[in-house]
Parts: C-alpha cells; structure tokens; sequence
C-alpha cells in the first residue's frame, strides 16, 4: 500500500489483533485524526503492511461498524462515519477505551476555513433583543416571504455586494440560504444533466459535489498565478462549448491567486464571445477592506454573482444573496422556491440590520485584524519557506518540496496532531493534484496554537520523508 493514508500503531500485547486495531481506528476517529467520510485502507493492503490477514482486517473494520464508527460500501470500501469528539470520553466505544489508556493530545485543526469569533455572538444577541422588542415585526418574521426575499433584505444585499464594485439594483439580487445554496440555484436554473460547466482545475469543492449529484460535466481549466489562463480558457470553450463557468477571481480557494484587471479582460473577453455564463464566487473577495471590481461587471447581462457570510463573519449565518441578470431573476426565484420556498426572514432580517447600520463593516474589519495577527505567526514561524498567502486570506497554500507527496506529508502530520486539506480534496476530475496543502489560519483556536501547529508543519518539512513517516505504524 503506498504510504497514503493514517495506520495505526499496533502494540502487542494479550488481545487478540484485530481488537487492538479496532482500538487504535476507534481512538483516531475520535479524536479527530480521521475525519467523518475519510476512506480507511483496502483490506489487503492494511493486512500487508501490518503483518496481519485480511480476516483480522474484516473483523477489526466490522468492530467499527458496530461501534458507529464506520460504514461498509459495498464495492467502494469501508469509511469513517462519524468523529463523535475531539477527545475520546471515558467510557466511549465500549471495548476500545482500557483503563490507563493515554488520552490523545488535543488536535491543532488547519484544515477547516472558518472565522474566529470576534464579537458576533454579543452582536447577535443584542439584536435579537431589538427584534424580540418589536412584536408586529416578530410576528411578520414569522410568515412567508417572497421567494427572492423581502424589497428590505435585497437592498440590504445589493448594498453588501456593491461594497465589491457591483452596482446592481435590489431587483436583480435574490436572498439565499448561503452562498453554497446560491451556487446550486443558479447551476439548477441555467444546466440540464450533461451540460459541461468549467471551473479552475484546482477549485472550491462544493462545486464538485454539485455537478456530481446535478449530472453536469465539470471540467477543469488550467490555472497560474493570477487564476485563470485565458489560452486555456479559450481551448475549452472552443472544443467543449459550455453552457457555464463558475470561478473565484479573487483570493482563490485554496491558491490565494487574484487576477489582475488585464487577466479579468481577457477571460470576460472570451466568455462573452463564447456566450458562456460566468458563475463568480465573491465569498473570499468580502473581507477585503476595497475589494477589486468584480469580472461580472464586465459582462453584467452573462453573469451571477455570489456572496455570503461563512468566511467574514460566521458560517451559521446561513444568508447568502445571487445577484442574476434581469432574464434569469425569476427563473432562480422558481428554483428557490422549490427548493426551500424561501430564506428565513429572522435571519435575513439580522444579517440586514448589521449591513444597515455598519455592524458588518465592523466585524469584517475585526476578522482583518484577527488574521493579520495569525499571517505575522506565520511568516514568523515559515520563514524560508515557499507558501502562498494573500493579505486578507485566512488560508495559505503550501507547495510540498520533494520528496513530498501531499497525502503522505497530511498523514504524517495527522500523527503529530496536524490537521490540513491536500491538494487532491480541490482537483477537478482526473486531472492530477499537485503536490500541496492548504493551510486555514483561523481553524486554530488560539494565535500560540496555530504557531505550534505551524512548527510542526514546519519541522516535518525540514525533516523530510523518511522520520516524517518513520512512526506511521508499529508491527
């Protein structure tokens, strides 16, 4: 089995093999070390590298099925199920937790993009408060809305969007349940099963599990440093004629790349003479204090812009706003509809009132000084290594050096308590992943946590393969 993937460390010991296998799967799924739906290793080959039969290995996964921990598909392996906690409680998996036991360390998790909490908790509440004051508006909260969302809560979104340099009006702009929720109206609405949509070949994941489960063809286009290549863009619209392209032009999930505003006139120039629809995802340009004008402006009758709360504010902020072109407002308001009827009006109703009286300005400008703190960490602790940042990105996208690959360098810090993503969870199709991770700054609960977190990161590369992997497993 190539060295890919977590193994346990088997101690021997009275218990029969496979129970102490379960018991080493049951702790890393617990503590966090493999995630929920993280592929756990062939049967054979986990038999071939722990010296063990395949038998051992069946009952040892069957343990963890019955433990909750695990799910059998059949023909497609065996997958984590659910990580319960991120340290193991007394008591749980009965069976696998032994009196003395060594609990795990806590987890230092990098791989998840999420805001540190800034004050929107205190801001919440006392909103809610103001609401909860007003019983003719909590009683109007509380019936439908349109399905595009109030007059109120669309100017509300056509005012966070026009921070970006989107002039629109309210009525092209349509309230959704969250930025992901936008991007399945809009790919519902404008593709049938075996469209052929683009994206950058290295892109945000949910646009690969959406055309997964809506039957496009998604297909990767060559990306540098500045995004999209436009020689690249122009072959594939060429030969594939797309109905859609769905990009990030501005501190890219997960490179960091922004375009230049000659690399967004070469690309609209070529979408508009392909008249292929342009899908721009604005998420990550929001916490920008004077974010670039958007490539959507430059072709506003092709184009559907998309912005939401997860990355500047909160992601349980669950409000998002799509602004469309006047054709296709009422044909996303259907989709909308079917799916979901509508927004919910109390939590449209909060994000509005904070853009309206300056709350959102205010906590996206604490979200800016929090990860400017945590890129000092980094650039401190990274000195000398070759990553990819952006001023306001609360990721960093790394470049493994040989002899590297990014799924061993990501298990081997998975056994010092290092969680990242690889490259290969944002490749498009077959096309390969490069040998990379993406590091989020702000999944650390803690500036002194992301340093530690950094440092091993930092050693396991100054170390390099061998003593990297050396504790992967023992026989």
């Amino acid at each position: 089995m190539a060295m890919n993937a977590w193994l346990p460390k088997i101690q021997a010991g009275n218990d029969p093999k496979y129970q102490v296998i379960a018991r080493a799967f049951a702790q890393a799924i617990l503590n966090g070390q493999l995630p929920a739906g993280e592929k756990l290793p062939p049967h054979r080959s986990l038999a071939s590298e722990l010296h063990v039969t395949t038998g051992t290995i069946s009952r040892a996964y069957a343990e963890l099925e019955r433990q909750g921990l695990a799910n059998a598909r059949v023909g497609d392996g065996t997958y984590v199920a659910q990580a319960r906690a991120r340290e193991m409680p007394a008591g749980a998996a009965h069976g696998m937790v032994r009196p003395g036991m060594p609990q795990p360390a806590a987890l230092i998790d990098l791989g998840q993009n999420v805001p540190q909490s800034t004050g929107e908790a205190a801001a919440l509440c006392a909103t809610l408060h103001d609401i909860a004051s007003d019983e003719r508006l909590a009683a109007e909260l509380l019936q439908y809305a349109p399905e595009a969302g109030s007059m109120r809560h669309r100017l509300a979104g056509a005012a966070w969007l026009g921070r970006a340099g989107s002039p629109a009006s309210a009525s092209r702009v349509l309230v959704t349940q969250g930025a992901q929720h936008a991007l399945a109206s809009v790919l519902r609405a404008v593709a049938r099963p075996g469209d052929t949509v683009l994206a950058e070949v290295v892109s945000y994941p949910g646009i690969i599990a959406l055309a997964r489960q809506l039957r496009l063809h998604l297909v990767g286009v060559e990306i540098d440093s500045e995004g999209l290549v436009p020689a690249a863009l122009e072959l594939a619209c060429k030969s594939l004629h797309p109905r859609a392209i769905f990009c990030v032009p501005t501190i890219h999930n997960p490179t960091t790349a922004t375009m230049s505003g000659e690399r967004r006139d070469a690309v609209a120039a070529i979408l508009q003479r392909h008249g292929v629809l342009l899908i721009e995802d604005l998420v990550p340009a929001m916490l920008l204090d004077a974010p670039p004008e958007p490539l959507a402006t430059r072709m506003p009758d092709q184009s559907f812009l998309i912005a939401g709360l997860s990355k500047s504010v909160a992601p349980g902020l669950r409000v998002g706003y799509l602004q469309a072109p006047p054709a296709w407002c009422s044909k996303i308001a259907a989709v909308i509809r079917s799916d979901c009827w509508m927004t919910a009006p109390l939590m449209a109703e909060v994000v509005s009132r904070w853009i309206e009286n300056g709350e959102m300005e205010r906590l996206n400008g604490l979200q800016r000084a929090h990860i400017a703190t945590q890129h000092e960490a980094a650039s401190e602790v990274l000195k000398g290594v070759a990553y990819r940042h952006a001023a306001t990105s609360s990721h960093l996208w790394l470049p493994l050096p040989e002899p590297w690959r990014a799924a061993e360098f990501a298990a081997a810090l998975r056994q010092e308590g290092v969680l990242v993503k690889t490259a290969d969870s944002f490749v498009i199709g077959r096309n390969a992943a490069p040998h990379a991770i993406r590091v989020c700054m702000t999944g650390a609960p803690s500036t002194e946590a992301l340093s530690r977190g950094l440092s091993i990161i930092r050693t396991t590369l100054d170390h390099g393969l061998e003593s990297g992997m050396a504790s992967s497993y023992a026989p």
